[in-house]
């Protein structure tokens, strides 16, 4: 039962601060007190302390402060977004079940019709199901750990509506569908290398 608290006490612990960063209330930079965020939440420091490292992991927090990735920083998690993508979607081009054709469909035609929110979600799982589709749990989980952050720049690029990134996703669909291994990728990688790059001018504006 002491066991069972004490994984829930993580859990909260551990949403409660990366929901706080990923909605911007925990400003870039800001330094986080375990005493403080512990007593905020009403548990010890054990879960906070916990939180805090897998947060680390995740490139969330570095040093106990809420990330402010440098141009280097983010350039090195799209190079290894571009390579293991830009291979998902190859592999997809030869290899993709129609559920996961549909849902990809799915995907772009709601990144055209819905709401901030709905494409956010949609946004994420286009590139969920492309990864999902290599079978590869090495890479699944590389990219999962990733999610956090790259959370952040999704939010980026979604609410601040960067052009043809809808298109773009559609473009990708399309080489998928009708076998284009070699032009998926690419299309994956330009799809990227562009977000960075609106991410960089973003941040930089």
């Amino acid at each position: 039962m002491r066991k069972k608290m004490t994984q829930l006490a993580y859990v909260q612990a551990y949403e409660y601060i990366r929901d706080r960063i990923l909605s911007g209330e925990l400003e870039r930079g800001t330094k986080l007190v375990e005493e403080r965020l512990a007593e905020e939440m009403g548990v010890s420091r054990t879960p906070v302390r916990d939180s805090i490292r897998k947060l680390e992991q995740e490139g969330l927090i570095k040093e106990k402060r809420v990330v402010n990735p440098s141009d280097m920083d983010l350039r090195d998690i799209f190079q290894v977004r571009m390579l293991l993508e830009g291979f998902a979607a190859s592999h997809c081009a030869m290899y993709m079940r129609e559920s996961d054709v549909e849902k990809l469909k799915r995907c772009v035609d709601i990144g055209r019709t819905g709401e901030v929110e709905e494409i956010m979600a949609a946004n994420k799982e286009f590139h969920e199901v492309i990864v999902g589709t290599t079978g590869n749990p090495v890479m699944i989980d590389i990219i999962d750990r990733m999610q956090s952050i790259i959370y952040l720049f999704r939010k980026t690029v979604v609410h601040h509506k960067r052009p043809l990134l809808i298109e773009e996703h559609d473009e990708i669909y399309q080489a998928i569908i009708n076998h284009q291994a070699e032009e998926a990728e690419r299309l994956m990688k330009a799809h990227l290398q562009r977000d960075l790059e609106f991410c960089l001018n973003w941040i930089k504006g």
